[in-house]
């Protein structure tokens, strides 16, 4: 089995809002702010091939579906959707892949599903081979959003995935679009229903931690967004996912990093989390399955 990074769209974000309750002073030595308080981030996806026999995709960044106004209130970087273009600097095509996996329905880890902005033109689902996977739970949150985060959301997105025919709802540790290669377990901190997906290795290996953890200063477990629905709960549960991942050597894999994709676990004497053996990319890196 081959891994790949594969970088979307970008965006620039409010740093306050990332690092919740967490002061400015603290924050900016780990990602230095602009002058409008924004900090850099990636929306990276994990390409495997090889996996279960298929190519899969996991997450699909944000894309380029906003028109002008939304992409620059969402600070999106680029007019292009860049997605199509790392697929293709890896040598794929979005008609290559064989399943996407979601780890939740927010517009910054799914918009990538959905073709570029025209104007004038309705949305509509790229990667017409795959197969689309998300959590059954989450599936009803998306499609009852609750105020607190319904901005998140894009609307026509249930309804586009239920016409494709394509979609699997999970419930349990299994997809059966990629049985036991994939485990999968839930996080209801960020988001109620978020998937966690690990590819399963003898060795140890990597997990996509999507907004649980959404990069290295993460890690650390008081730190949480202010875009989380439940922190003290994402917190209990980053520290069960941590201590877990830890005992396996299943390394991290990260979605809004702007500077590392992968990285393995460490514990200091103080019981603190940490990262090591940090990539800031993956280019058909190998992983025996």
């Amino acid at each position: 089995m081959k891994l790949w990074s594969i970088l979307g769209n970008s965006q620039r974000l409010d740093g306050g809002a990332m690092f919740g309750n967490a002061p400015r002073a603290v924050w900016q030595t780990w990602i230095a702010p602009d002058a409008g308080n924004g900090i850099p981030l990636a929306c990276r996806c994990l390409l495997a091939e090889g996996l279960a026999g298929k190519t899969v995709l996991f997450e699909t960044g944000i894309g380029a579906f906003f028109e002008p106004k939304l992409r620059e209130r969402y600070g999106v970087v680029e007019e292009r959707h860049v997605l199509l273009d790392s697929l293709a600097a890896a040598g794929f095509s979005h008609e290559d892949i064989d399943v996407v996996v979601l780890s939740h329905l927010h517009f910054d880890h799914a918009g990538g599903l959905l073709a570029a902005w025209e104007a004038g033109q309705p949305p509509r689902l790229l990667f017409p081979n795959a197969t689309y996977v998300v959590g059954a739970a989450h599936w009803q949150r998306a499609l009852a959003p609750h105020p607190r985060d319904r901005a998140s959301f894009i609307p026509e997105l249930p309804q586009l995935l239920l016409d494709s025919g394509r979609l699997e709802r999970v419930e349990g540790a299994q997809a059966q679009a990629l049985g036991d290669a994939v485990r999968f377990e839930v996080s209801d901190g960020h988001t109620p229903g978020l998937l966690l997906a690990e590819i399963v290795a003898p060795g140890g290996g990597v997990v996509f931690c999507a907004d649980l953890i959404p990069g290295r200063p993460w890690v650390h477990l008081p730190i949480t967004m202010g875009y989380d629905r439940y922190p003290e709960l994402l917190i209990d549960e980053k520290r069960a996912f941590l201590e877990d991942k830890l005992a396996r050597d299943v390394k991290l894999f990260f979605t809004h990093d702007a500077g590392c994709a992968l990285a393995a676990i460490e514990r200091d004497a103080k019981g603190r989390y940490g990262t090591r053996d940090e990539r800031d990319r993956l280019d058909a890196w190998p992983l025996a399955a």
